[in-house]
């Protein structure tokens, strides 16, 4: 994926607006009637929530690390991250979760920036496949772990509220690296970590 446009080739505020207007009278709406004459600032403003993550580079949320672990050598796990992406052929929602796992060499990365990795490659116009693998290499690359494992389970609005129309289907994508993929018994570890009751559940 190349990396964002500079501010300086983007549209206008206004001009996003201007365009959200001629959507609005393509569907056949009125965009001046009174329902719908703040929608073009209210998209625009939900825009940029929803696309916020063009705006942040995400290997700079792993940079500060921690060498104080004990000598701890095991896999880390963060399960169950929600995330909210959209498609980028339908701009429609993706709803889903990420487990992000890696084995650390020395240091260690507070577990909040892993969050913030999902969420930096979520809020952009994403497919789930480059999405898992966008988190999954930058979190190898920067930390530079024995392995990494990405796993994101998630719900596709543009095929369940469009096209084929199958509510209740998910997709589930992996990405496996370094003994994550060489070692089957390294990856049944984590799937087991994976199948025990949830933090709620203790």
């Amino acid at each position: 994926m190349s990396d964002p446009l500079p501010k300086t080739n983007r549209p206008t505020r206004e001009e996003a607006e201007d365009a959200i207007r001629t959507i609005l009278r393509w569907a056949g709406e009125d965009p001046e009637r009174e329902g719908l004459h703040d929608t073009p600032a209210r998209v625009a403003r939900a825009y940029e929530e929803f696309f916020q993550g063009y705006e942040i580079d995400p290997k700079t949320l792993l940079e500060r690390t921690f060498s104080e672990v004990e000598g701890y050598d095991e896999i880390v796990l963060l399960r169950d991250i929600r995330f909210e992406s959209h498609c980028e052929h339908h701009l429609a929602p993706i709803i889903g979760r990420a487990h992000v796992a890696y084995l650390p060499r020395q240091r260690v990365v507070g577990i909040s920036k892993l969050a913030r990795v999902v969420d930096a490659y979520a809020r952009r116009m994403q497919i789930q496949e480059r999405l898992t693998a966008q988190i999954a290499n930058t979190i190898n690359d920067v930390l530079q772990p024995h392995g990494t494992a990405v796993i994101i389970e998630s719900s596709h609005e543009c095929m369940t509220t469009r096209g084929v129309h199958r509510p209740g289907v998910s997709m589930v994508t992996s990405q496996m690296l370094g003994v994550f993929r060489t070692s089957s018994d390294t990856r049944r570890e984590l799937m087991a970590m994976l199948n025990r009751p949830a933090a709620s559940e203790y």
